[in-house]
């Protein structure tokens, strides 16, 4: 004899249908693949591309300001940054200024990988926009801020 479960089958196919998180994080995968894909003849990910993006300032950020940037805690950083190092496109240093701070900056192999890996971003940025329509791009950058501001908890 079974036993009924504790929660029925008709709250998974609910949860299924409904559940933002998995909504977005499914739509997250396939993003992060197409961008993949697109990125692989210059061998980096979205993932690295989008950490090297986040050096290419005036100024050589902190280990923090990247890993706050990216949301993303600096042991995380840290194992991203390996792969970059070793291919010679991202450093570490020291501040001058204030030893216990580590900055990062790209190489200028980092800096010439990242402007040929610019416009096929571009190109596949593009393409994806045209795939939410002409509202859909902004809209849905709008609700996605609006999803990293700090939730009440339920129960809390």
């Amino acid at each position: 004899m079974s036993k009924l479960p504790l929660i029925p089958f008709s709250t998974t196919i609910v949860v299924r249908d409904s559940c933002l998180c998995l909504h977005v994080q499914r739509a997250a995968r396939a993003l992060a693949r197409r961008f993949d894909e697109a990125l692989r003849p210059l061998d980096l990910t979205n993932g690295q591309f989008s950490l090297m993006m986040s050096l290419n300032r005036p100024e050589p950020p902190s280990m923090s300001a990247v890993a706050s940037l990216l949301a993303m805690d600096r042991t995380t950083l840290t194992a991203a940054l390996k792969p970059l190092e070793r291919r010679g496109i991202v450093e570490t240093f020291v501040d001058p200024d204030d030893r216990r701070l580590r900055r990062l900056r790209l190489t200028e192999a980092g800096e010439r990988l990242l402007a040929e890996a610019v416009p096929i971003w571009q190109c596949t940025h593009a393409a994806v926009d045209a795939q939410l329509g002409d509202a859909g791009p902004d809209r849905l950058r709008t609700d996605l801020l609006a999803l990293t501001e700090t939730p009440a908890i339920c129960g809390a």
